[in-house]
């Protein structure tokens, strides 16, 4: 528990058993525990002095920094501030964060994945956390179509026989025009069904649940403020010929066609996405997706997956799209680090805003030729530079 020490040029709080006291106090003050040699009178202060403290103990999310440091003599005798489990250092107080059970310190910037703010919520260290793994949603085909709600109204045959005549147009061609292209899911039936089962493993270990379609929720950001014409500087727009092909991919995931992607976890990076087939440049790889609401209302939400879908010139129509509650693989795929030439090589994937019929949509492109096996990495930031980068891995 904690005790005041007497002394006014100490008088700072002293983490001690309670039994404990500073040697000046011992010496002025006859009475402190010190001074004790009978054991019964021993068990008598000690008994008032719990009867004196606080029923509940101050609990602090981060350390703010101290009015005033210490009197040197006074440092001996208490315990040092605390400091971060990993770097064993006291700086960036705003970014340290205390464990709700046993009170270790670890910035955010230190854990391994990192957290991109303070949660409002209760936070455990990884010793504490009591899922270390996330639990494997199961690999049965049932259970996977009513997660995804997948519909059968095509047929596979037909499905790909229609995706493959699209692609066949000449590619030559695509490539001249940059027209975007739909992706291309793997062949074998049961290598879908892992890929889907990877991403229902992520979205239920994070409490989501799956949507690919933008939300507009009572209480939040109607249909009607999404409007491309707010936005500030103009929006391109989003061709018919590319239009077709994001439809194309929108009906081939309702149809149980997936991207070939696999979600992984990575004990330092979190849940992470990785291409299961090769993936070539100007692919449609997802839209992110979830619930929209204003900029206004989400200032202060400590989720890290916020996109922007609006940027207006009136801040108050701004519009963001949130994840946290329903979502689809795209808030899986980790950003780069802004700051590092190695970072910025990770990037193979763009994140462009575009206006279809008159809303704002958000989607990650190829920007190169992906292989097989590598994770997709974009850029967090954009033009933007709010999103804190500097420690990513």
């Amino acid at each position: 528990m904690g005790s005041y020490c007497k002394i006014p040029s100490e008088k700072t709080i002293i983490w001690r058993q309670i039994s404990s006291c500073c040697r000046e106090c011992a010496r002025q003050n006859k009475s402190s525990p010190r001074a004790f040699i009978d054991p019964l009178l021993r068990y008598v202060f000690i008994l008032r002095s719990l009867r004196m403290a606080p029923k509940t103990p101050f609990r602090r999310r981060t350390r703010a920094s101290p009015l005033r440091s210490p009197p040197a003599d006074a440092k001996a005798y208490r315990y040092d501030a605390t400091v971060c489990e990993e770097c064993h250092s006291g700086d960036d107080d705003d970014e340290l964060l205390l464990c709700d059970k046993c009170d270790r310190g670890f910035h955010t910037f230190c854990l391994r994945p990192i957290l991109a703010c303070v949660p409002k919520g209760l936070w455990f260290c990884p010793l504490c956390a009591a899922d270390k793994k996330p639990k494997q949603f199961p690999l049965i085909q049932t259970k996977i179509v009513d997660f995804f709600r997948i519909q059968w109204s095509l047929g596979p045959d037909d499905l790909g026989s229609r995706k493959r005549k699209k692609r066949s147009g000449g590619l030559a061609v695509a490539k001249k025009k940059r027209k975007l292209l739909p992706f291309n899911p793997s062949e074998d039936p049961g290598r879908r069904l892992e890929q889907m089962a990877s991403l229902a493993t992520a979205l239920t270990a994070t409490g989501a649940v799956f949507s690919n379609e933008l939300t507009y929720r009572p209480g939040m950001a109607p249909r009607l403020a999404n409007c491309a014409c707010y936005e500030k500087g103009g929006m391109q727009v989003l061709s018919k010929e590319d239009t077709e092909t994001l439809n194309l991919c929108k009906k081939m995931m309702e149809n149980g066609e997936c991207p070939p992607l696999m979600v992984v976890y990575d004990p330092l990076e979190g849940f992470t996405v990785e291409a299961d087939r090769f993936i070539r440049d100007l692919t449609i790889v997802t839209e992110y997706v979830g619930d929209v609401d204003y900029l206004k209302n989400r200032e202060h939400d400590d989720g890290d997956s916020m996109m922007t879908l609006l940027s207006a010139n009136d801040p108050s129509k701004s519009l963001v799209i949130c994840p946290d509650q329903l979502s689809n693989i795209a808030r899986f795929i980790n950003g780069i680090n802004n700051h590092t030439r190695d970072g910025k090589k990770k990037q193979n994937l763009k994140c462009v805003r575009f206006s279809m019929n008159g809303e704002s949509r958000v989607l990650l492109i190829a920007n190169r030729d992906i292989t097989k096996g590598e994770r997709l990495y974009y850029d967090y930031n954009g033009s933007e530079q709010e999103y804190p980068t500097e420690h990513f891995v």
